[in-house]
């Protein structure tokens, strides 16, 4: 799966099939806000998963926190406990 970071309109996205799939965010200090999950037409929720997955390891290389807003992404973190070291101190889910 490529992942292209659009610094432009930032946001994370990735072309599929059924269309673009994309995690908006915003940056600030340390920490990238994931701010809104953009799926259009797409309802795999496997393949979002593995979107996820793979925006969260480019966000580590880059040694940033993570603070999700959206729903969906609160929802993920919630599920997959790993990442919860991802998340700067203080918060949460």
């Amino acid at each position: 799966m490529e992942i292209k970071d659009n610094e432009l309109l930032r946001q994370f996205e990735t072309t599929t099939e059924s269309g673009l799939v994309s995690i908006e965010y915003s940056l600030q200090e340390r920490k990238i806000f994931l701010t809104k999950f953009c799926e259009n037409e797409n309802s795999d929720e496997e393949m979002h998963q593995e979107f996820i997955k793979n925006v969260l390891a480019m966000v580590e290389e880059r040694n940033l926190k993570v603070v999700p807003t959206h729903l969906k992404l609160i929802k993920f973190f919630r599920k997959n406990r790993k990442y919860q070291e991802m998340l700067p101190p203080g918060i949460k889910i």
